[in-house]
């Protein structure tokens, strides 16, 4: 695929690159950036050479959330994409993973401001790396607004309570840190090296067996809201069938002869 003018896409080998590309708004969410994010899920998904996908942003940021003037204004870049917008009127909740999961893993590179949007679409994203002098935070209530990208239901899930109100009820920022200790994000490194270090964490994914890692995805977002005996159940189910897979009989083998396997996801 192509992207749009406000969202960049290559490969580095088996991983799809995502780039927010609008540095000159600090990666503000537009709409031909909405619709390049779920134009890129998809393709990721549909291309079975795609085993991860990285999502970055450009110029120094991550995503500075919606673009505020543009909606003060009434308007907002990108008309030609309304088609779209009207043809699906769920696809900026797709792009920014609200109604949308991917079945590939998603890392996520984040340097700069993450605020806003940003932070919401971070809550969609699988693993996180930040550069040192990333902030977060969820402003909405300091401009009279509600985060609706879906944080005040996952982020309570993926943070402690006390943690997630106090992002959500005061709409402070938060740094790399601070983010990383209260378990927002996974990993925090020199500035100017998360998207290094993303890549690295999608390239050790890549290496391993795509059926597998994609039902192991799968198993946990599944049984997150589940009873331990349900969860299992469930489990069960989405992970015994991995054992009868081409891909599992590889793995053993190359484990037997002390070589990398060549997965062909079968």
């Amino acid at each position: 695929m192509d992207g749009t003018e406000h969202l960049s896409v290559r490969r580095e080998g088996a991983t799809l690159v995502l780039t927010l590309n609008r540095p000159e708004a600090r990666n503000a969410l537009s709409l031909p950036m909405l619709v390049g994010l779920y134009d890129g899920w998809l393709a990721a998904d549909a291309d079975d050479t795609v085993r991860s996908v990285v999502l970055t942003g450009a110029g120094g940021a991550f995503c500075a959330g919606m673009d505020l003037k543009a909606l003060a204004d009434g308007e907002m870049a990108g008309q030609e994409y309304r088609d779209r917008l009207a043809a699906d009127p769920d696809l900026h909740w797709k792009a920014m993973l609200r109604h949308h999961r991917p079945r590939k893993p998603v890392v996520a590179a984040v340097e700069g401001p993450c605020v806003a949007g940003g932070t919401e679409i971070l809550q969609g994203t699988d693993i996180r790396v930040a550069g040192e002098s990333a902030t977060f935070g969820l402003f909405e209530v300091r401009r009279g607004l509600f985060p609706i990208g879906g944080s005040t239901v996952r982020l309570q899930r993926q943070i402690p309570r006390t943690h997630a109100l106090e992002m959500l009820l005061t709409g402070r920022p938060y740094s790399a840190r601070e983010a990383a200790d209260v378990g927002l994000v996974g990993h925090v490194v020199p500035d100017g090296t998360a998207l290094a270090e993303a890549l690295a964490v999608a390239e050790r994914i890549n290496a391993c067996g795509p059926l597998a890692v994609e039902a192991v995805k799968a198993s946990v977002y599944e049984t997150a809201d589940l009873s331990e005996a349900e969860g299992l159940a469930a489990e069960l189910e989405r992970g015994w069938p991995v054992f009868d897979t081409a891909d599992a009989k590889e793995g053993a083998r190359a484990f037997a002869e002390k070589r990398p396997p060549v997965y062909r996801r079968a």
